[in-house]
């Protein structure tokens, strides 16, 4: 018979990149896509507008305001079809606050949908450690038939 024995590692948490995990994943997982020719999909940058750059000991201090709207996080092409998503997480353990979507990007996803392309949102959720993709149809729908400022946990399980 064999025995195992589990020892408890503590580990060093830092809370330094909190919320980049899924962005970290995503993204090595776009330049998985790309290496084995699967899709070509890429994060995109926040339109920011340099305002003024002062540096203080060699370091540059930049200042900036958001230039325009952005849409969503992520755009590409698969299997040559449109997809755009966006990758969100949430502390919460029962649902998702619908707050987090802006109302453009709302209106953005609906016309992905419309026009056919590929649209949705990876959603984290950090307590539970669990992480849903909910289509971009599924996401509109939830939203044109409810008056809840938010999605519940069950709703991504269901979908």
């Amino acid at each position: 018979m064999k025995c195992y024995i589990k020892k408890k590692v503590k580990k060093n948490i830092s809370f330094a990149n909190r919320g980049m995990d899924l962005e970290t994943l995503i993204n090595e997982a776009n330049e998985f896509y790309l290496k084995e020719d699967i899709a070509v999909i890429y994060k995109k940058p926040t339109p920011v507008k340099i305002k003024k750059v002062t540096y203080t000991n060699d370091i540059p201090k930049v200042e900036g305001y958001l230039n325009q709207k952005s849409t969503l996080d992520y755009v590409g092409l698969y299997k040559g079809k449109y997809i755009d998503f966006e990758a969100k997480e949430t502390n919460l353990s029962t649902s998702f606050p619908l707050s987090n979507i802006h109302k453009h990007q709302i209106e953005h996803i609906k016309n992905i949908v419309i026009h056919g392309g590929i649209c949705f949102l990876i959603v984290r959720f950090v307590k539970i450690n669990e992480t849903f993709l909910l289509k971009g149809e599924d996401f509109i729908s939830f939203i044109d038939s409810n008056v809840r400022k938010s999605i519940p946990l069950n709703y991504f399980k269901e979908n």
